[in-house]
C-alpha cells in the first residue's frame, strides 16, 4: 500500500492547492456561497470539484491493483499518468471555461487511467480465479 499512498499524499496536495484557490477568490471577491457570477471563481470551482469527483474512484482502483500485487512500475506509470492528468485538467479548466488541450488532455487521459485500471482488474479478477 505504499505506492498508492504516495499517490493519495499527491492528490490530496493538488485539492488542497485547488480549495485554497477557490478560498482566496472567494475572499477577495467577497463571495460566500456560490460563484456569484464570477467566471473564473466558477472555474476555480469546478476545478476543485472536479478533481474529488475523479480522484477517489481512481485511487481506489489503484489500491486495488497494488494489494492484487501488480508490479510496482505498472502502478507507479498509472499512479503518475493520474496525477499529471489531474494537473493538466486543473491548469485547463482554471485557464478557460471552453475548450483547452489541458482540460481535454486532462480528462481523456484520467478515463484512460481508470479504464486501464478497471480493465486489469476485471482481468485480475478473473485470471486468479480460474488458476485457484
Amino acid at each position: 500500500m505504499r505506492i498508492t499512498a504516495i499517490y493519495a499524499a499527491l492528490a490530496a496536495l493538488l485539492v488542497l492547492v485547488l480549495a485554497a484557490r477557490v478560498v482566496i477568490a472567494r475572499n477577495t471577491r467577497k463571495v460566500g456561497l456560490g460563484d456569484g457570477g464570477d467566471g473564473d471563481l466558477a472555474r476555480r470551482i469546478r476545478a476543485h470539484a472536479n478533481a474529488l469527483e475523479n480522484l477517489p474512484l481512481a485511487l481506489l482502483l489503484l489500491l486495488l491493483l497494488e494489494l492484487n500485487q501488480t508490479q510496482p512500475v505498472l502502478l507507479h506509470g498509472l499512479g503518475i499518468a493520474l496525477i499529471v492528468a489531474r494537473i493538466a485538467h486543473a491548469i485547463g479548466l482554471s485557464r478557460s471555461s471552453g475548450h483547452s488541450v489541458g482540460r481535454f488532455g486532462g480528462t481523456g487521459l484520467t478515463w484512460l487511467v481508470m479504464l486501464a485500471m478497471a480493465l486489469l482488474l476485471l482481468w485480475q479478477a478473473f485470471a486468479f480465479t480460474r488458476l485457484t
